[in-house]
């Protein structure tokens, strides 16, 4: 009975952590930088240049939405010019939930089509009024290699 009451305990404070996560998220978060690791053992670099834009919003109701931007994105003329917006430009949205470490988006609409109705599952911590988020390895649709992104947020003020 005494592990009993233990393990009920730590799955309440752990649910409460998880819901103080969510609550902690609320707002529109501006993004500071984005780099990438690749699995290939190639260097790490910024993804999106030295000064992308970006703008990560979560709901009170578990709404979750984000896109990036990639600094000198100019509005295309060609088809060459619309592969490399497509290229320069991550963007989608739908419900999120907690996990642990975990934030869990079930998207609805998405920039790449391939995400539509899957879970897109990243790390999260948070480091003072930034926030970081974590993508596992992936096969990037932008690079068409197998990568892994850090990017870091800041609450708008």
């Amino acid at each position: 009975m005494g592990r009993g009451m233990v393990l009920c305990g730590l799955v309440i404070a752990a649910t409460h952590a998880w819901a103080d996560d969510s609550r902690r998220v609320v707002g529109t978060w501006k993004l500071v930088s984005f780099w990438n690791e690749f699995q290939d053992g190639s260097e790490a670099r910024p993804m999106y240049g030295k000064n992308p834009t970006g703008v990560m919003v979560f709901t009170s109701d578990n709404r979750f939405m984000a896109i990036v931007e990639a600094e000198g994105r100019k509005p295309p003329q060609t088809d060459e010019d619309r592969a490399a917006a497509f290229r320069t430009l991550i963007a989608y949205t739908g419900m999120v939930r907690f996990e642990g470490d975990q934030l869990i988006t079930k998207v609805d609409v998405s920039w790449n089509p391939g995400w539509v109705g899957t879970e897109q599952v990243r790390s999260f911590r948070f480091e003072g009024d930034r926030l970081q988020v974590m993508s596992p390895w992936v096969m990037s649709p932008n690079l068409g290699k197998i990568t892994r992104s850090t990017a870091t947020w800041e609450r708008s003020k």
